[in-house]
């Protein structure tokens, strides 16, 4: 007779219940990104942004209010230079920085009031305060209003980044500034010192500079913006200085100082600069070290950023990261397909999508620039035969009727195949113009050859047309 088992089976784990499928901090385009495809997908959303309005750095202090003076400032130059508009005047027109700034002041209140309606019509909660990691599924929210605590099964952090700020430098004095505090500036600068000639500190050159400011570029490196074609980054050098831009090669700062009516840059090499203000924009950092990254086990370089796995998984397995915080390449574009790709992986456990290989650059300087691709330096390094294919602006029908003559578009193409594998341009719109070229670039087989701009026929008289003039001018080098 066999004895009965009384004993009770255990019961089944029950799933834990959380106030959210995922939790994204950061409203910027990594977090709008991943938001608006979590939502899409039937998931419960929560966004913590420490701002009091969406859009993240991208929309308040970097990319929209930047690009807007930008173009206020091309408009600006182009007015001063056109013969139809300057005959009659004995002076040019000018304006003051804080007149430049309410144009951009408009942008970014549309921009922002477009983005809270994203969230609205999605229903993803907006918390507004700093967030705090209580631990891998718990965030703290903290406000001026209190202290709130909320859970979730998944969290990506899309915080994004800051201008870096060396402590020997003084930031709080009032001549003293950051890519992010320059928006800030009410006083007009005579001569403006500009620390750092990436891209941020190329564009605010082309910008203060274009407001008829005194302007001193600072580079630590050879070359400007070396990771540029160099026959691009010398253009943009050549007009840079041609519009009356000081650029000082290979300097490194000692010391900074404030005075009651500028700053004072004392450099390694010995050289002494004085200017009524400062700007310093050399590298940005991520906004991971209020996070309290520690209560879950992560730990941030010393960039502030992230390490993270094809499918934006950090090493927590249910916490995600994109954007600025991990690095390269440090765009919005990229970021904002980023966080749907990390979106995707957040709710199968996996993503398909990738980003592109070939991710284009856009510089806002004036002339603008943009490239994809190889550059002739690196298919030399590479051992690659090409050829190049050129149209200079110059001799454009459409870039003469605008008074846009100044620029080039630069295509790189395998001698053999034709196949493309570098498009670089400088400038009116170059940015745009890029977009032409990429989408060729991007097909399969001999749909991505230099052939194709030869068989299509492009509106005249356009910019576009640069693709055809370049083309004929490749193809015309091989023998």
């Amino acid at each position: 007779m066999t004895k009965k088992n009384n004993t009770t089976p255990p019961a089944p784990k029950t799933k834990p219940v959380y106030d959210y499928d995922a939790i994204i901090i950061g409203s910027g385009p990594g977090g709008e990104g991943a938001s608006m495809n979590l939502s899409k997908r039937g998931q419960r959303v929560a966004v913590i942004e420490r701002h009091s309005d969406v859009g993240g750095g991208c929309t308040h202090w970097g990319t929209i209010p930047s690009k807007a003076l930008r173009h206020s400032v091309s408009r600006l130059i182009d007015f001063n230079n056109n013969p139809l508009f300057v005959e009659g005047f004995h002076k040019p027109r000018t304006w003051t920085f804080d007149q430049i700034l309410k144009q951009a002041a408009s942008v970014v209140t549309k921009q922002t009031r477009m983005r809270t309606g994203f969230y609205n019509r999605n229903d993803v909660n907006v918390f507004h305060g700093n967030a705090e990691f209580v631990d891998n599924h718990t965030i703290k929210v903290v406000s001026e209003s209190g202290i709130e605590t909320i859970t979730a099964d998944k969290i990506l952090v899309a915080s994004g980044s800051r201008p870096y700020r060396p402590q020997n430098i003084d930031f709080d004095h009032p001549r003293v500034y950051d890519s992010d505090t320059i928006l800030s500036l009410t006083h007009h600068p005579r001569h403006i010192i500009i620390y750092g000639a990436g891209v941020i500190g190329c564009e605010y050159a082309s910008i203060f500079r274009g407001l008829d400011c005194k302007v001193t570029l600072i580079d630590s490196r050879e070359r400007l913006l070396s990771f540029l074609d160099v026959e691009i980054s010398d253009a943009l050098s050549y007009h840079l200085r041609s519009s009356g831009v000081m650029i000082r090669h290979n300097e490194t700062y000692a010391s900074v100082e404030g005075t009651d009516d500028g700053v004072v840059v004392q450099f390694e090499s010995g050289k002494r600069l004085k200017a009524d203000a400062l700007l310093f924009a050399n590298g940005r950092t991520g906004n991971t070290d209020t996070l309290q990254l520690d209560k879950v086990g992560l730990k941030a370089n010393h960039r502030g950023q992230l390490e993270v796995n094809e499918h934006y998984q950090t090493d927590v397995d249910n916490i995600y990261a994109v954007g600025d915080v991990i690095g390269y390449p440090s765009l919005a574009s990229a970021a904002y397909d980023q966080g749907r790709i990390a979106a995707d992986a957040m709710v199968d456990g996996k993503a398909e999508a990738k980003l592109i290989g070939n991710i284009p650059t856009g510089i806002y300087t004036i002339p603008e620039i943009s490239s994809v691709g190889k550059t002739e330096q690196e298919l030399t390094a590479a051992k690659v035969p090409y050829e190049i294919g050129q149209a200079h602006f110059s001799s454009l029908a459409r870039a003469q009727i605008a008074n846009a003559g100044v620029g080039c578009l630069k295509l790189l193409f395998h001698r053999e195949t034709k196949q493309i594998l570098g498009i670089h341009c400088f400038g009116v719109n170059a940015s745009e113009i890029l977009h032409i070229g990429q989408a060729i670039m991007e097909q399969e087989g001999e749909a991505n050859t230099i052939e194709y701009f030869i068989r299509t026929t492009f509106n005249y008289p356009t910019m576009a047309e640069a693709y055809r003039v370049a083309a004929l001018n490749g193809l015309n080098r091989l023998f």
